[in-house]
This record gives C-alpha cells, sequence and structure tokens, in this order.
C-alpha cells in the first residue's frame, strides 16, 4: 500500500507518516519547497504549486489512497490579505489535486481523506455538535471550513471513497496550540481565556494518525468528527496543564477584551466554544487510546495526575 500526502511534513502529517511506516505503508508526499524533496523506497517527494495549479503528476505513481493536509497555519495574526492566504491554500491544494487526478490512472485509488475542522461549528457554550446537527456557519473560520470541506465533496464525482475529517484541538507537545499554552503555565504566568467556560474538544496526536489511516484502510464516506470523548472547559484544561507540570494558577482569566486587543480577530481560536461528539467514528468501529484529558496530557509531559 502506498499513500500520497499533502502536508506531510507538518505536525498531523509527520505523525501519520510515523503510523504508516509502522504499519509498513509507503508515502508519497508533495511539497512546496524542492529543498525538502527526498526519496527513499518508502518515502518519496514530488514538488507542487497549488496557487499556480502545478503539480507533478507522477506523485500517483503506484498510489492507493490520498490525505490531504494541506493548508496554511491558522495561528497567525488573521490580517485581510492573510485570510486569503488561509482559505486560498486550502482551496486550491484541492483543485489542484483535482485537476490531477482528472489526468491520471486513478483505477488503484481507494480512498481519499480530507483534513477539515471543528472549527465549522458555530460558537455556543450550550450546544453539542454530532455530525448529523444542523447549523448555519458562522464567522471567517466556519466560512474557511465550509469552502474547504465543499472544495473536498467535488471529489465524490471520482470512483473512491471520500471522507472528510474535523479535527479538534489537537494534544502534541511538538507543535500547535498546547505547547503554547504550556509556556505561560512553567512560568507561573498562565491563566485561563476569557471566562474560561468555552468547550474544547481536542484529540491526542496519535489518536488523530491512528484515525486518519482508519479512514482509509476502512474506506469511509462522508464526515467525521476527529475528537476523544470528553470535551473539556478552557479553565479545567488549563489546570489539568498546570496540574501535569506541578504548577499553580495564580492569575485571573485573561479578559476577552484584552485577547482581541492583542490578537484581533484571530482571539477567536481562544474564546470561542464548540461541544462536539465523537459517536459516529465510534460507531466504524474506531478506539481511542486516550479518552480523556488527563490520560492524554500524562504521556507527552511524563507526570502523572494524583
Amino acid at each position: 500500500m502506498r499513500i500520497l500526502i499533502t502536508g506531510a511534513t507538518g505536525l498531523i502529517g509527520k505523525a501519520i507518516v510515523k503510523e504508516c511506516h509502522k504499519n509498513n505503508i509507503d508515502i508519497n508526499f508533495l511539497t512546496t519547497s524542492k529543498n525538502k524533496i527526498e526519496s527513499t523506497p518508502n518515502y518519496k517527494g514530488f514538488y507542487w504549486n497549488p496557487d499556480q495549479n502545478e503539480i507533478d503528476l507522477n506523485c500517483f505513481e503506484n498510489v492507493t489512497a490520498v490525505i490531504n493536509l494541506a493548508g496554511a497555519t491558522i495561528s497567525k495574526r488573521w490580517t485581510a490579505s492573510y485570510k486569503k492566504v488561509i482559505l486560498s491554500s486550502r482551496v486550491n491544494s484541492l483543485k489542484t489535486l483535482h485537476n490531477a487526478l482528472s489526468k491520471v490512472d486513478r483505477s488503484a485509488i481507494k480512498s481519499f481523506v480530507s483534513a477539515s475542522a471543528t472549527g465549522v461549528y458555530p460558537n455556543s457554550l450550550t450546544n453539542f455538535y454530532e455530525e448529523v446537527t444542523a447549523f448555519q456557519v458562522e464567522g471567517f473560520l466556519g466560512d474557511v471550513v465550509d469552502a474547504w470541506e465543499k472544495e473536498a465533496d467535488t471529489f465524490t464525482s471520482f470512483d473512491f471513497s471520500v471522507a472528510k475529517i474535523r479535527i479538534g484541538l489537537v494534544m502534541s507537545n511538538k507543535g500547535g496550540a498546547l505547547p503554547e499554552m504550556v509556556k505561560p503555565i512553567k512560568l507561573y504566568v498562565g491563566a485561563p481565556f476569557g471566562s474560561g467556560k468555552q468547550w474544547q474538544s481536542w484529540i491526542h496526536i496519535s489518536d488523530l494518525a491512528r484515525l486518519f489511516l482508519f479512514a482509509v484502510t476502512q474506506e469511509l464516506n462522508g464526515v467525521f468528527n476527529a475528537v476523544a470523548s470528553n470535551p473539556v472547559t478552557n479553565e479545567k484544561l488549563t489546570h489539568k496543564v498546570a496540574l501535569t507540570l506541578h504548577r499553580k494558577i495564580i492569575l485571573p482569566k485573561i479578559p476577552s477584551s484584552f485577547l482581541k486587543l492583542i490578537l484581533g480577530e484571530m482571539a477567536n481560536l481562544l474564546l470561542d466554544s464548540q461541544r462536539v461528539g465523537n459517536k459516529k467514528i465510534l460507531e466504524e468501529g474506531f478506539v481511542f487510546k486516550y479518552q480523556n484529558v488527563g490520560s492524554a496530557l500524562e504521556p507527552l509531559y511524563g507526570k502523572k495526575f494524583n
């Protein structure tokens, strides 16, 4: 088996590559940086430039599935110009892949799995969102994810399964949001954001990597929430991190107004609340290793909870 991965050198991509190699699955990967291209029997790189609709069609050689993770980081100030980059990087990547697949022999490809995000769900302290929940898309991030998923839906015209994985807060000590939360807590200057009551639906990085591979091998169709079974409030997560690090939270909550002043609209990443369920992926037979936030934090920072 050989999987083509876009975004293979990112946080999630690296974890998926590791999981694939553990299972003797070979990787082709696409990169916009020619300096990152390397070639070994089980890990081959190919150049592409989605903004210019450029792609090396050799990337599909012997490929039996595709995982799409491509997209510019959202953890950068949302200026008007960067908002366009966030959206175009996701949509153009899928457009380029779709155009390329229309030109090659696709008979060996059985599955296409694209990243998405729980940010598509509206901000709410009370709602509980399953994949079948009806909702009205709100805000910039919701619009981005909606456009991202609609572009992924165009792949249903091909003769392979198409799954969209809505990713929650990724628990990893190698990148993403968690290390940024850990830094101030280590220095005793950490505190919950805003009211602290906002829900954060999370997933351990190793579970996320296994879930993507599960979606590929089971040839899943449709949208799936990639979150553990027990979302937590921002306040609880902050205190759990502090407990792991043997630190105390001594500062008051950081006001929403201050976060918006410093971060602008990007503060919504810290303040918005999405309580999301995972029933659909569980019904498919996926088994999470990390179901509560304590067990997820323990292996990342090597501390035992009381």
